[in-house]
């Protein structure tokens, strides 16, 4: 009897550890990380040209790499500020990679939405910093994805302040502003306009040099010749103010027209120390990723819902340097 019930059980013995080894395979195969693995979060940014975004990308970093026991870090960036579909391609990338969440900095406001929606049907917490997404389009796609970042029409306001202390009022100035379908250079541009009229200076012309150096260096270019009774213009980055003050030079013209940017990279700050350029905002970029994550992980543990986080924003001058 005794070897009876051991065969009839070998076969309920073998089926059992039949059982165990397809779901010890399914457990292998299942998508995703295990819930002890760290969490991976991606980091995807705009053009590591930028000065301003490599600081992003080394802060992050070095942050990850102050908390390597916390989470895995995969960041990337486009070469184009204006690439857009690579973009889009990059968050699409992340997804396929299993990320569980996705930190980004969107050349566009309104044309990322759609694949950062499909990544958050997919599982994925997305956090929006630096360049806000639109709100007419996130309503539209019925998402909310929290934004966090600056106050970016404030910090304009707070550099175009400094910048009227200098002018006189009626003074006519231009403004050179960053990729038109951007949230940032859309606040910026208002913050620039608004202390201008406050201050009684006028806005004679506003052309996009999207966010480029040497886009920006052809139209001040342009903009001298066709209004060279200009007091002051306002850049919506310092990358720009760099193209701005390189033509202002070639036309001799830097010690008569203002210059003011906005980043605070390190490229502009001897300018701003000899007065080529008047003042900068510094947004904090070796910080702003790092905002991010600390509130993707908050996400990803729990801890309370999405919703808006103001960053810092500073306002930078040759005595701050």
């Amino acid at each position: 009897m005794m070897r009876k019930n051991t065969l009839m059980g070998l076969p309920c013995l073998l089926v059992a550890g039949c059982m165990a080894a397809v779901l010890s395979g399914c457990g292998a195969q299942k998508a995703g990380p295990t819930p002890s693995a760290k969490p991976r979060i991606a980091l995807v940014m705009k053009s590591l040209a930028n000065e301003f975004f490599s600081t992003m990308e080394e802060g992050a970093r070095l942050h990850q790499a102050a908390h390597q026991g916390d989470y895995e870090l995969l960041a990337e960036g486009i070469k184009d500020e204006t690439d857009v579909n690579r973009q889009i391609q990059l968050v699409e990338q992340m997804m396929a990679q299993q990320v569980d969440a996705i930190v980004i900095a969107p050349a566009d406001s309104k044309a990322l939405v759609t694949v950062c929606k499909k990544a958050m049907d997919a599982g994925v917490v997305v956090v929006n910093i630096d360049n806000k997404f639109d709100d007419d389009v996130l309503a539209d796609k019925n998402v909310r994805i929290p934004f966090v970042g600056p106050d970016n029409r404030a910090g304009a306001q707070m550099v175009a302040e400094y910048l009227a202390k200098v002018l006189a009022p009626g003074d006519p100035v231009a403004i050179i502003e960053g990729v038109p379908s951007a949230f940032n250079a859309i606040e910026r541009k208002r913050g620039f306009e608004d202390a201008m009229q406050a201050a009684g200076m006028k806005v004679v012309t506003s052309q996009s040099a999207d966010w480029d150096t040497s886009k920006a260096n052809n139209v001040v270019s342009a903009m001298v010749t066709d209004r060279p009774d200009l007091k002051a213009i306002l850049c919506s980055n310092d990358n720009m103010a760099l193209g701005a003050v390189s033509a202002l030079r070639g036309a001799g013209k830097l010690d008569q027209i203002r210059v003011v940017g906005f980043d605070n990279i390190s490229a502009v700050q001897e300018l701003v120390k000899n007065g080529d350029i008047i003042a900068t905002a510094d947004q904090h970029a070796d910080q702003l990723a790092v905002f991010g994550i600390q509130y993707a992980l908050d996400m990803l543990g729990g801890q309370g819902l999405p919703e808006d986080r103001q960053t810092p924003v500073d306002l930078i001058t040759a005595a701050d340097l």
